[in-house]
């Protein structure tokens, strides 16, 4: 089986079950418990995925084996810095290289957009992501930015 990663438009079936999977896991390891259906509308009401495509950003799915199992978003800040959001593997589909897929092509879609630096802002208990995005060139840097949810700060030169 191997991997696809294109972009697609965030409002297509499967990206927005991919969108509710990855605010489910986000959202239920920050509280510690399952996210209610209703907490997951809720997180996903006014989020900003407007941005995720073309010209203000892009949006990308991973599909292994023609099914869908990642995504990722890249959202422009100014005209040479954007920032990487909505990272997500599906657990069954992790350790076969989808994640480094992902931000290959966001870095890609980047590029194109005429971005020189790639920045994001995780938390502590995201052990998985922070070392994804370490083993792919992303440094942590000082904040920047004040997020409910930011604990951890990285960034990418391109």
């Amino acid at each position: 089986m191997t991997w696809i990663v294109a972009p697609e438009h965030f409002g297509t079936p499967d990206a927005e079950l991919l969108r509710r999977d990855y605010y489910d896991e986000v959202a239920s390891r920050f509280w510690g418990r399952p996210a209610t259906t209703g907490e997951i509308d809720e997180g996903l009401t006014g989020d900003g995925v407007e941005l995720l495509a073309r010209p203000t950003g892009e949006f990308v799915v991973g599909r292994y084996g023609g099914k869908a199992a990642s995504c990722a978003g890249l959202r422009l800040v100014d005209a040479g810095t954007a920032e990487l959001t909505r990272v997500y593997v599906r657990p069954g589909f992790r350790s076969t290289g989808g994640g480094g897929l992902l931000l290959a092509a966001i870095e890609s879609a980047a590029r194109a957009l005429g971005v020189r630096q790639i920045r994001l802002d995780t938390r502590n208990d995201l052990v998985e992501a922070r070392g994804l995005y370490a083993k792919h060139g992303y440094r942590e840097v000082p904040a920047f930015n004040q997020g409910p949810y930011a604990e951890h700060w990285f960034a990418k030169e391109l």
